[in-house]
């Protein structure tokens, strides 16, 4: 159970239908026979960058000496501003600006494995007593992202922008309850004698 409610809270993150519109935008400039080769290459990409992170990310954590309450509180409240952008998006998108052919940035990076996601990996390592469970909950998180980055042109016909952004919103909301919990099990946790 605990394999999927981490996947979820990846994916809210990972935020892949907010993603549409900026990876549309930015493979816009890319011939179209080369598009679904770009867009696989960068979600590897982005995947390897999450892997490299999930199991590096312990030692940072040892480096710096944090302890599990005080990583619980600050990735709350980091989820929480996540979540209030989401919920409250502002008009700049990362890929209005590129022209020609993407590698690794912006698509890979920040937009699939951004500081939000990496930063949840290290809150999920710090509680995870098992790291092979966190490893398949980012992997079900990265294949539910790829998928629908992969049908990015389908499921934007379908929906349309408002509908993107309806869905958008409505993942914002289920990640301001998240944050809300991490901060609050942050805090008892603190407070316990």
């Amino acid at each position: 159970m605990k394999i999927f409610f981490n996947a979820i809270t990846l994916l809210l993150i990972m935020d892949p239908l907010g993603n549409i519109p900026p990876f549309l935008s930015c493979l816009k400039h890319v011939q179209s026979d080369r598009r679904r080769k770009v867009l696989v290459r960068e979600i590897l990409f982005a995947y390897l960058v999450l892997l490299v992170f999930l199991f590096l990310g312990k030692y940072l954590l040892r480096l710096l000496s944090l302890q599990e309450e005080t990583i619980s509180i600050a990735g709350g409240i980091v989820l929480f501003l996540i979540a209030l952008r989401m919920v409250f998006p502002s008009d700049h998108r990362a890929g209005d600006t590129l022209a020609g052919e993407p590698f690794l940035v912006p698509l890979a990076i920040p937009l699939v494995a951004g500081p939000s996601t990496l930063a949840s990996l290290l809150l999920l390592q710090s509680s995870a007593n098992n790291t092979v469970q966190l490893w398949a909950s980012l992997t079900l998180a990265w294949a539910v992202t790829a998928i629908i980055l992969l049908s990015s042109t389908i499921l934007y016909r379908l929906l349309k922008e408002r509908g993107l952004i309806a869905v958008e919103r409505l993942m914002g909301m289920l990640l301001v309850m998240l944050a809300v919990q991490m901060f609050i099990n942050g805090v008892a946790k603190f407070m316990k004698p």
